[in-house]
């Protein structure tokens, strides 16, 4: 099977952004890991124009449950990167930090902060959302991911087998979309395994939206091409929307507001500026699902709730 993560970037490309990121719980409930290996027009070094905008960056936020969200962002000059063609196997090195498919590394010393973290992830069930060719992709290699290793900030050590539950993402455009929706939640099931659901929904050109839903649910995916929205709430994050198709419906309620609610600068890839992301790692969700809608395959009606096992980013209107 071919990787999800294989790179799409070549490195004399300059006006480009290609990033793998890992988001996940904590298993004890007490905040959540936002990771994120970014490399960006690397045909131009970055944007030298811009502060904060080098070539190869690695970010890591940690949402506590009690406390403001912290980002921590180190950059390296291109020359420090290692990086798989588009064969693979794949990895991106940089300096102490590293990812592959199923494992990541990373050493980061920012603001007289130390982080450092090493872990692995396994999971059942990967898949592409959107491709778009040399426009761009948003992948997801493992959908319903279990972590385990350490993570240490400062004096705190989290540590576990399993450390966390969560995603492992990989994404990558000419340029950012004007806006976007995107969430991920996670429910772990009485049978030890985990249901999954993720929806995005970006702008197209001559004003056409792609919306996709996924659900991973008793080792099946259902695939939605339908959202109908009631709520989409950027400043108070919050997100309702309905998605149907031949196999059932989903009713879906995304709560991102609160203390965990956290403002990011993307860097826009042609150099001219940034914009803010809007990211809650500590979101709630609720899903109503109904599956199956004939008489062979009666409706079976289930709920799924989540206090903190879910992601909901924004940015931009529609």
């Amino acid at each position: 099977m071919t990787s999800l993560n294989l790179p799409f970037t070549r490195l004399n490309m300059r006006r480009r952004y290609e990033s793998w990121f890992l988001r996940f719980g904590l298993a004890g409930n007490s905040g959540a890991w936002w990771l994120r290996y970014l490399l960006a027009n690397p045909g131009r070094e970055g944007c030298p124009s811009l502060p904060g905008a080098g070539p190869v960056q690695i970010w890591a936020t940690w949402f506590p449950r009690d406390g403001q969200p912290e980002t921590f962002i180190q950059e390296f000059p291109l020359g420090a990167l290692r990086i798989s063609d588009r064969r693979g196997p794949f990895f991106l090195e940089a300096g102490p930090n590293r990812i592959e498919d199923a494992s990541c590394r990373g050493a980061l010393d920012v603001r007289e902060h130390r982080l450092s973290w090493d872990l692995h992830y396994r999971s059942n069930f990967g898949i592409t959302l959107s491709n778009k060719g040399w426009i761009g992709f948003s992948r997801t290699p493992h959908s319903d991911a279990v972590f385990s290793g350490e993570i240490r900030l400062d004096d705190q050590v989290f540590r576990g087998d399993p450390l966390g539950f969560g995603v492992q993402g990989h994404n990558c455009g000419f340029r950012h979309r004007h806006f976007w929706t995107w969430t991920h939640a996670c429910f772990p099931q009485s049978d030890g395994r985990l249901s999954t659901f993720e929806a995005l929904v970006y702008e197209m050109p001559l004003g056409l939206l792609f919306r996709t839903a996924i659900l991973w649910h008793e080792g099946r995916a259902y695939v939605f091409r339908k959202l109908r929205e009631t709520c989409r709430d950027a400043k108070a994050m919050r997100w309702i929307f309905r998605t149907i198709s031949k196999a059932g419906s989903i009713e879906v309620e995304i709560e991102g507001s609160g203390p965990s609610l956290h403002h990011m600068p993307y860097a826009k890839t042609d150099c001219s500026g940034t914009f803010e992301v809007a990211n809650n790692s500590l979101a709630r969700a609720r899903l109503k699902l109904r599956l199956g809608n004939s008489a062979q395959n009666p409706a079976q009606e289930e709920e799924f709730v989540t206090d903190g096992g879910a992601v909901l980013e924004m940015t931009g209107d529609y």
